[in-house]
């Protein structure tokens, strides 16, 4: 489930190659503003049996993808598209769930979930969706993997065009407030993967970041500067406008419902401003770098530089383009 996405899409291909029989459910539409046709998909999940569907419906999903047949495995890297109130349970929630079920129909003695590492603090409506079903896929009886990755390199890729073409590099506060240990697509893959081979990972919640240490907001445009050979050009903006931000629009959204979406993606706006990306420490109550496991062989550095020299292409930023 969720093939087509950023993540997912690597995930087909990494079972493929190690020689797994896989299936791809997929939207006949999908991609950024729905913009790749089937054909697009059938290509971009070469290898894989790709079957088109709705998987918010679980009557499709068990008409449409399992088609009476048995698996052994299901694999969701299913996500809300933007965090918003409504998305979040219809997917995060209720679409995984759906996947579960037509799962469990279909025979499989294993669920590998892609969930995130920030539902550790939930505070935002994608996070307890998330949470919601974390709970239920342990209490299903099924052998379950939760990997729960930190920072994706996209998700801190938004401004590297920008500081290309001679703008500042944006921060809040000094951009040491928060840090992450990015990883790249294919390591995460190749992750998820090992959890359908490796006993150790089966039945455990998994944090997992990228290799080398874990890096903050200025790190990252420190690295970007010399990588380009230019003098650091800085922009802080203050974290309090968050602040100002959020409670009007919650107060306008009772008024105008319309409007809810919006506060709520302010308040996600100030949580990855403020939260770290890393395995929180709930007895000392802070983020710990070094309880965060590394895994893979790419690093940011290799990320900025091939990306400043071959262009974001495949990266799909969307609606990180905004940071």
């Amino acid at each position: 489930m969720g093939s087509t996405g950023y993540i997912g899409k690597f995930v087909v291909r990494e079972l493929v190659s190690r020689g797994y029989d896989v299936v791809s459910f997929a939207r006949q539409r999908s991609g950024v503003d729905a913009s790749t046709t089937e054909a697009e998909t059938r290509q971009k999940l070469k290898g894989s049996d790709v079957r088109f569907g709705d998987v918010s419906d679980r009557e499709s999903l068990i008409r449409d993808g399992i088609r009476g047949e048995h698996f052994d495995v299901m694999v969701s890297c299913l996500t809300s598209r933007n965090g918003g109130i409504r998305d979040s349970w219809n997917i995060d929630y209720q679409a995984t769930r759906n996947a579960l079920d037509a799962g469990i129909s279909a025979g499989i003695s294993q669920f590998v979930l892609l969930s995130a590492i920030c539902v550790q603090k939930p505070m935002l409506e994608f996070q307890r969706a998330k949470l919601r079903f974390e709970k239920e896929l342990q209490e299903s009886g099924v052998t379950y993997s939760i990997v729960r990755p930190t920072a994706f390199f996209k998700s801190i890729a938004g401004q590297i065009e920008k500081v290309r073409s001679g703008k500042p590099y944006v921060m809040f506060g000094d951009g040491k407030i928060t840090a992450c240990k990015p990883i790249s697509e294919a390591d995460l893959a190749r992750f998820i993967a090992d959890c359908l081979e490796d006993p150790d990972k089966r039945n455990k919640i998994l944090p997992i970041g990228g290799p080398g240490e874990a890096v903050t907001n200025l790190d990252q445009a420190l690295m970007l500067f010399e990588l380009l050979g230019r003098e650091p050009k800085l922009k802080k903006v203050p974290i309090r406008m968050f602040d100002i931000i959020i409670p009007v629009l919650t107060l306008l959204s009772k008024i105008f419902p319309q409007l809810a979406d919006k506060a709520e993606f302010a308040r996600i706006g100030k949580y990855y401003c403020s939260e770290s990306m890393l395995v929180w420490d709930p007895v000392r109550k802070r983020y710990d770098a070094d309880a965060t496991p590394s895994y893979g062989t790419e690093t940011l550095r290799d990320f900025y530089s091939r990306a400043l020299k071959d262009g974001l292409a495949g990266q799909e930023l969307g609606a990180h383009s905004m940071f």
